[in-house]
């Protein structure tokens, strides 16, 4: 799915602060943190790049993919994430075909995961606003399947919820099985 003349940008979508840390929304930035413990030698750290609003780890080639590697965060409100997207882009001079956003997506059940280049947004406001800033829909999307609410449960409610006990057990092979479908793509 990328080329190899450019960086990869691998971008968890999120919202800030702990009150959100482990809610369904934040399913792309845990899968960040997956990603940082595989890095070898040593797990990677981030830390905040103020340029662009994100928390970031720049990876040489061979520490978790063949190529250099740039994992980021979010650190502004779902709905907003275009800019930073689109500033973390324009700053590692990365190409829209080699930036993947990870998300999480109603419209899968809880586990399911779907890697794949351009379409639509399903209503994912964060998806909205990266499309808008990048000004093109031709970029990766690694769905991470958190399921639709139960009973009447507004949506906007259900993926600011934490994940339900037996979810939360589940979520660690789930964010694995993403981990190693992105890494994959990138081999």
């Amino acid at each position: 799915m990328a080329s190899s003349d450019s960086p990869v940008l691998i971008v968890g979508l999120s919202n800030p602060g702990t009150i959100y840390a482990q809610t369904r929304h934040n399913a792309g930035a845990m899968l960040i943190d997956e990603l940082c413990e595989r890095v070898t030698p040593m797990p990677a750290q981030v830390s905040v790049h103020k340029k662009t609003n994100t928390e970031v780890a720049e990876l040489a080639p061979g520490r978790l993919s063949s190529r250099r590697t740039i994992l980021a965060r979010t650190r502004g409100f779902m709905n907003v994430s275009g800019g930073p997207v689109k500033a973390l882009a324009t700053y590692y001079g990365v190409k829209p075909s080699d930036i993947f956003i990870a998300y999480d997506e109603l419209d899968l059940d809880f586990g399911a995961i779907r890697l794949r280049l351009g379409g639509g947004d399903h209503g994912h406001n964060g998806l909205k606003s990266v499309t808008k800033s990048l000004g093109t829909p031709d970029y990766n999307r690694l769905a991470i399947g958190i399921g639709r609410p139960p009973g009447r449960q507004a949506p906007a409610d259900f993926v600011l919820k934490p994940f339900s006990k037996t979810e939360f057990t589940e979520l660690p092979i789930v964010l694995a099985d993403a981990a190693d479908e992105l890494l994959a793509a990138l081999s």
